[in-house]
């Protein structure tokens, strides 16, 4: 294979994975990038959630321990997490707090619906929206 060749394939190979690296269908696997959001206080926390829309009020915080190992069902969680570019993963084996809400703009069905936020570090690690039913409706926050 002469020089020539081999550099075209090279080129070629590039130009194919940038493609495929921006190709609209690995758009949603890309995680978003957003910055540490601050909730170290009750009115950061609050806030957190009305910059997504959300109308909340505290009911409850206690003290918890993040898993170092994630079940199937935690792992789902991890994952929303992920996706709404959220560091709960980062922060598994470690102290947090967890925070619930309750949601003031939103009850389809005259549903209860609830929020949560896990913090860690004081920073926001973890939020979800659900029905206080035992979350027979889940939504990310953001």
């Amino acid at each position: 294979m002469s020089k020539k060749t081999l550099i075209l394939l090279l080129s070629a190979a590039a130009v194919l994975a940038a493609v495929i690296l921006i190709s609209p269908d690995n758009k949603d696997k890309i995680q978003p990038d957003i910055s540490a959001v601050s909730a170290s206080t009750a009115a950061e926390r609050i806030d957190y959630f009305a910059s997504h829309g959300w109308e909340v009020e505290e009911i409850s915080g206690k003290d918890i321990v993040i898993p170092s190992v994630f079940s199937t069902d935690y792992e789902e969680y991890v994952e929303i997490q992920d996706r709404q570019g959220l560091p709960l993963r980062s922060c598994s084996g470690r102290g947090g707090k967890l925070y619930v809400y309750q949601v003031k703009n939103y009850s389809p069905d005259n549903r209860k619906m609830l929020a949560e936020l896990i913090v860690c570090d004081d920073t926001v690690a973890a939020s979800l929206v659900y029905s206080e039913d035992g979350g027979s409706l889940r939504m990310s926050v953001v």
